[in-house]
């Protein structure tokens, strides 16, 4: 750990509370994995019971939170040096190494006990890859060694609806498939239009990201590409009948609106100006805000195709 981030750890006073064993878990990745399994468990054909259901979407959030607390325990001298991760409560002092872990593996365990139990060995076996692949392969592996650290990693995160349909139907079909591939193709674009008025804060941590390693131009490029794949890919439930009319117009619009605002960030110089260090996420210099902006309404476009699917498939009167 470098000097500047052990005298910012030092400068911590007090002990741990409630809320920094909650911080663990990440919460706010937690709530956009609970959204999209709750996806994903809505849409499959099965429905079942309440109680089930309940503990699917459970087991599935604690999945997600032990990966974080793996997660921030392995990367405390990344996070104590990069401004909007140094106040994490291992990065500054406030939990241990060890606590972080053991609350990870003692959660690891319990969710896909659960989830096994509950359901199927198919579903508690997606979770489990799930945490190894977030916790060993991205943590440990990839995001040190390689700019397609979020390229591969992004399944981690890809996966939460593929789980909850296996959960529910003790198998995978295309549509479950498709639900996994949006968000995998949508991680890489959103991760790079921050990292391109982040990545001062990435450089100082030695995390490869892409326009640390390739350069601000190839990150745009990149952005704009894999956004025209994820326009059409975002369409394709609509497609097999999983998605309905609603769905078909948010995901072209907002498609679209995505392309827009990709082919934006690849016409500016975001990126090239080098990055602010505030803690602030939308924090930019004047150059950079054609990445913000993609990176603002990249979470919209995610949340927005999601949410409709959900309300057609969960709320009565919305018709498929």
């Amino acid at each position: 750990m470098s000097d500047a981030a052990l005298d910012r750890t030092a400068a911590v006073t007090g002990a741990a509370d409630w809320r920094d064993y909650v911080a663990l878990m990440k919460p706010r990745v937690m709530s956009l994995v609970v959204f999209t399994a709750m996806t994903g468990l809505a849409a499959a054909p099965a429905s079942p019971h309440p109680v089930i259901a309940l503990t699917i979407i459970l087991a599935i959030a604690v999945g997600a939170g032990a990966s974080g607390a793996l997660n921030m325990a392995y990367d405390a001298d990344i996070d104590a040096v990069m401004g909007r991760t140094r106040m994490r409560p291992v990065a500054s002092g406030r939990v241990s190494a060890a606590e972080a872990n053991t609350l990870g593996l003692v959660l690891s365990a319990l969710s896909v006990a659960m989830l096994g139990l509950a359901t199927n060995l198919l579903a508690a076996a997606l979770l489990a890859f799930t945490i190894f692949f977030y916790a060993v392969v991205y943590t440990m592996w990839l995001k040190r060694r390689t700019p397609q650290n979020i390229v591969i990693g992004g399944l981690a995160g890809a996966l939460p609806p593929g789980i909850a349909w296996a959960a529910a139907t003790g198998g995978l079909t295309l549509d479950p498939v498709l639900l996994v591939a949006i968000i995998f193709i949508w991680t890489p674009p959103h991760f790079w239009a921050l990292a391109l008025y982040k990545s001062g804060d990435y450089a100082r941590a030695g995390v490869p990201m892409l326009p640390n390693v390739k350069g601000p131009a190839a990150t745009r490029r990149a952005i704009l590409i894999y956004s025209l794949v994820l326009a059409p890919l975002g369409v394709a439930p609509a497609l097999t009948g999983i998605g309905g009319p609603a769905y078909l117009a948010v995901s072209l619009l907002g498609g679209a609106a995505f392309i827009g605002l990709a082919l934006r960030v690849a016409r500016s110089r975001a990126g090239e100006a080098g990055a602010v260090g505030e803690s602030d996420l939308y924090a930019v210099r004047a150059g950079d805000r054609a990445a913000r902006d993609l990176f603002a309404f990249s979470i919209l476009y995610l949340f927005g195709v999601f949410a409709v699917l959900l309300a057609e498939h969960a709320l009565p009167g919305v018709p498929l």
